[in-house]
């Protein structure tokens, strides 16, 4: 599970300072408010290389920028500078181990109010050692909850806004106080499917690939986009997109949910209804096999999606 080590550094206020000195103001609006946008991104330790690969670094750093106007937040730095900015502080760093590495970018003013301000805002990123952020040795015990995924049009669920990761937090915890691992979230006022707390889903039916699609409230995936992209090429497995109804999940062959942080955790039961053997699946431990060599450039025809630390 987490390694709890703490990191050196940060990119902090244009510059990498010791990880002590990035501190910001306890009136700063994001604080306040939530009117921050975030990336979770993961570097993976290459042991064969001894070196580390960031997964899809520009890509992430695409998403953020797309994020930040929806709350009419200016980064003051390009994609590149972002990216030579994150290489720069995971060399600093040394790790020898997979890393997950957080861009914030933040509203920084300091009045009372909940409002957008475009002309007040800042940016860091931090790195911490990590490994499983859910437990992939076993299938997860999950339970749709009962907090539904905020919709488009009070939160929009594309944009990684920090404020709306209340929403998250409340279903997660809600699972755990159960004696659940992880939640499944239906998209507002529906019997549809949308996401896990913070992470995509997949439902395995007859040796088809489903998943809610972007319309359904859900954040749009790079690992979700990586999946689909290695389950049609690697193993030529259909891949629909659409509508999930939550009693379909008792009935699939297999599912799993994906995302930076979950990676591909397959799920071995929902609401006390067994999903396959209550293990992992067979398609899933394909996709899960592929996608570690994907990230760690093991696989040469994946290895634009890996920026090397050097």
């Amino acid at each position: 599970m987490e390694n709890l080590s703490h990191p050196s550094y940060a990119f902090f206020q244009g510059g990498i300072v010791p990880i002590e000195e990035a501190k910001i103001d306890i009136r700063t609006c994001a604080l306040q408010y939530g009117t921050a946008v975030f990336e979770g991104l993961r570097s993976y330790w290459n042991e064969s290389e001894q070196s580390n690969y960031i997964f899809r670094l520009e890509d992430h750093y695409k998403r953020l920028f797309e994020s930040a106007k929806t709350m009419m937040l200016k980064i003051n730095y390009s994609i590149k500078d972002l990216c030579d900015y994150t290489i720069d502080l995971l060399k600093k760093e040394n790790y020898t181990e997979d890393a997950y590495i957080r861009p914030f970018a933040y509203n920084s003013d300091l009045n009372i109010g909940p409002r957008l301000n475009k002309d007040s805002q800042d940016l860091f990123i931090y790195s911490i050692p990590l490994g499983e952020y859910l437990d992939l040795s076993r299938a997860l015990k999950v339970c749709v909850s009962s907090w539904a995924r905020i919709p488009d049009n009070c939160i929009p669920p594309r944009a990684k806004i920090s404020g709306s990761y209340v929403n998250a937090a409340l279903q997660k915890t809600e699972a755990i106080m159960n004696g659940y691992d992880e939640a499944i979230t239906l998209s507002y006022g529906t019997s549809f499917v949308c996401e896990g707390s913070a992470m995509n889903l997949f439902m395995v039916k007859n040796e088809i690939l489903h998943t809610p699609p972007v319309s359904n409230d859900i954040l749009e995936g790079i690992t979700r986009n990586a999946v689909i992209e290695l389950a049609k090429e690697e193993l030529d497995l259909p891949v629909v997109e659409r509508q999930i109804s939550r009693t379909e999940l008792y009935s699939a062959d297999e599912l799993f949910f994906c995302g930076t942080g979950a990676q591909i955790a397959p799920i071995g039961n929902v609401d006390g209804r067994i999903i396959g053997n209550n293990e992992i699946g067979e398609i899933t431990k394909k996709i899960q096999d592929i996608y570690f060599l994907a990230v760690k450039n093991k696989i040469k025809k994946y290895s634009m999606w890996c920026t090397k630390v050097i």
